[in-house]
């Protein structure tokens, strides 16, 4: 089992750790109805539309 020679500084941890929290696919599209974003392949929130109709009513 592989053992650390050194203990790790807390600045090249956090570091690191902010380096990984920018890599972050962001999935939101726009609404071609609306353009306010939302996640593909669902209901927009804002307006309801899905696909170019109107999926639910508000």
């Amino acid at each position: 089992m592989a053992v650390p020679k050194r203990k790790t500084a807390k600045s090249a941890t956090r570091s690191r750790r902010a380096a990984n929290m920018q890599i972050s696919a962001n999935g939101l599209v726009e609404c071609p109805q609306c353009h306010e974003p939302k996640l593909p392949h669902r209901v927009c929130p804002d307006c309801g539309h899905y696909k170019g109709r109107e999926a639910v009513s508000k």
